[in-house]
């Protein structure tokens, strides 16, 4: 004679942790889930990342940039001294540079917030450091004696002397009046060749400083490392991210900013960063009160991928 199953009942306020399990029983192997869990997932791990994983590059330092291309750190450097690069008129928040900022109508948030990393190209990046090392140039008295007007005189023409020279190079430029110039970028040249200058630049920081703005800015006005970049893909308009190991988890998050720089009406307009900070911000704040607006929140029941997914659960309802 068969014995029925005994049923359960569940009632508002079980503990389920005391409830007797009904079910199936079989045995289980640790010792085995281990060595799955364990040694075949590695070796899959360690596996895959050797063939698709994102590429261990070094860091680009102002070592590598000044090593592999003098020429273009010296025109840089020029542009630092003379106020000229992009970061001297990027406005805030690193200077008080007037009409730069991005604005929608009335609306300008990157001037609301203030300069609060006050930057001084021509000191930050190569007088403050040049003045750092055991046997400062003498030409740097000479820069600091002069005027704002005579400094602007000495970049200015040093800088066209390299646009004209083949190759930018600093050795084919034209005799001139250049002032110090020429010699405190060779000497800032081979400040940054010795590996110097990376340490210099970050001096205010400390010992334990992590703040890479200031070199980071330094090589991002020059070619070398806008050419990295195009060469990896990575630039905005080759919708390219990296995970780089060296700040993890990286920028996978940031492939829905890229595709708004894809966009025709926003891609290539003077005010494109804020329009897309604009359009994620409302996008993130639609994605909050999701819950809240009629319609939108019944997707679910309309789309019932959950059901899917949980098909054993629904299947015994």
């Amino acid at each position: 004679m068969s014995r029925a199953r005994p049923t359960m009942t569940w009632r508002v306020g079980d503990n389920v942790a005391t409830r007797p399990w009904a079910g199936r029983k079989r045995e289980y192997d640790l010792f085995k889930e281990l060595t799955v869990g364990v040694i075949v997932v590695g070796v899959l791990v360690v596996g895959l990342a050797a063939i698709a994983g994102s590429p261990d590059d070094p860091s680009i330092t102002l070592k590598a940039w000044a090593t592999a291309a003098p020429a273009d750190f010296i025109s840089t450097a020029t542009a630092e001294l003379g106020g000229t690069s992009a970061t001297a008129g990027y406005g805030a928040p690193y200077n008080s540079t007037p009409d730069v900022s991005q604005t929608i109508g009335p609306i300008n948030l990157q001037s609301l917030s203030g300069v609060r990393i006050p930057i001084d190209t021509a000191a930050d990046f190569v007088t403050a450091p040049l003045a750092l090392q055991a046997s400062p140039p003498a030409e740097l008295t000479i820069w600091d004696a002069a005027s704002a007007d005579q400094r602007a005189s000495w970049t200015s023409a040093y800088g066209a002397a390299l646009a004209a020279a083949d190759n930018n190079d600093p050795a084919l430029v034209a005799a001139g009046d250049y002032g110090p110039v020429p010699a405190l970028t060779t000497s800032l040249l081979a400040m940054a060749q010795q590996g110097a200058l990376d340490g210099a630049i970050h001096n205010d920081g400390g010992f334990f400083n992590l703040d890479y703005t200031k070199s980071i800015l330094f090589l991002g006005d020059g070619s070398y490392f806008v050419g990295i970049a195009n060469a990896a893909h990575l630039t905005g308009d080759q919708w390219g991210m990296m995970n780089e190991t060296g700040n993890y988890p990286g920028q996978s998050w940031l492939w829905l900013f890229s595709f708004w720089y894809q966009v025709p009406g926003i891609a290539g307009v003077p005010n494109t960063d804020l329009l897309v900070v604009g359009i994620m911000l409302g996008l993130t704040v639609l994605l909050a009160l999701v819950p809240l607006i009629p319609g939108l929140r019944t997707i679910p029941r309309w789309i019932p991928v959950h059901k899917l997914i949980w098909k054993d659960y629904y299947r015994k309802r």
